[in-house]
């Protein structure tokens, strides 16, 4: 942040784990976030300020990356930890060609994307709880929180925020069963810089595909129900209204989870989906 209050991207440092702008420009030639990586040492939110850079006309492909965010945010009122040097903190500006009904596909295939990558760069497969949390086992690595500006029949921009735990060696003690890091899954640092390029390269696929081909949200649940042990038979509370319990039945053909229910089948829109070893159904 500068003497004005106003956060100012920087150079990123010179560490063990920095990273190197010029040599991440250079590996991201023929796509659109060459040359358009922001580095800030510290910030509240890379989302927050991404949708501000939306807004004031900041173009698309924007990548706006953070050592430590302050205030970092996840899905509905839940807070991402984002201490200094120990995650991948990111957020990516897009302005997809498409209706803001069909927004549900931008974390989905950021999902995917960030799946592959993590696997490409440690080899580790992540399993997808809908919508947009990544485990390893039972514990979660990984958030993406997408937000959109909108008109009734198209999409303005979209801000694709993605939190991976990195370098965490443990967690508070109320964390430790819900929370893991790639360090802690395979006993080894991961370069941070490796991440984000598999990363952005993948993300770089999977919206080119998600925009310009009619039958990639086909594809989408297809490679899903092969990626999520959470996407058929598996007992979940879903954090929605009152909130209800039931067995996930796979997705709709827009994405959504749908869930039996002792009432019978019920849509998850938007509210978050836990484990529940207690759900039964008639």
């Amino acid at each position: 942040m500068d003497q004005s209050g106003r956060y100012s991207p920087q150079s990123a440092p010179a560490t063990e784990d920095g990273f190197d702008l010029a040599a991440a420009d250079a590996a991201l030639a023929g796509t659109p976030f060459a040359g358009k990586l922001r580095y800030f040492p510290t910030i509240h939110s890379t989302n927050t300020y991404a949708m501000q850079q939306a807004d004031a006309g900041a173009p698309e492909g924007m990548v706006y990356l953070a050592d430590e965010q302050t205030a970092g945010r996840g899905r509905g009122a839940h807070a991402w930890s984002s201490p200094p040097g120990s995650g991948l903190y990111v957020s990516v500006l897009l302005r997809p060609r498409m209706a803001p009904a069909d927004a549900l596909w931008l974390s989905l295939a950021a999902g995917l994307a960030v799946r592959a990558a993590v696997e490409e760069v440690t080899s580790l497969r992540a399993d997808l709880r809908w919508p947009n949390d990544l485990l390893l086992g039972r514990r979660k690595f990984c958030g993406i929180l997408t937000e959109l500006n909108a008109e009734v029949t198209r999409v303005r921009h979209a801000v694709v925020g993605i939190g991976i735990n990195v370098h965490q060696e443990q967690f508070p003690e109320e964390l430790r069963t819900l929370a893991t890091s790639l360090c802690i899954e395979t006993g080894r640092n991961w370069a941070r810089q490796d991440l984000l390029l598999a990363l952005l390269q993948s993300l770089q696929r999977e919206v080119s595909a998600l925009t310009s081909a009619t039958n990639h949200a086909e594809s989408i649940l297809r490679r899903l129900e092969g990626a999520s042990s959470w996407i058929r038979g598996r007992r979940v509370r879903v954090e929605e209204g009152e909130g209800f319990s039931g067995i996930t039945e796979g997705l709709d053909a827009r994405g959504f989870l749908v869930v039996r229910t002792a009432e019978g089948l019920r849509t998850v829109y938007s509210g978050g989906v836990r484990e529940d070893h207690s759900a039964t159904v008639r």
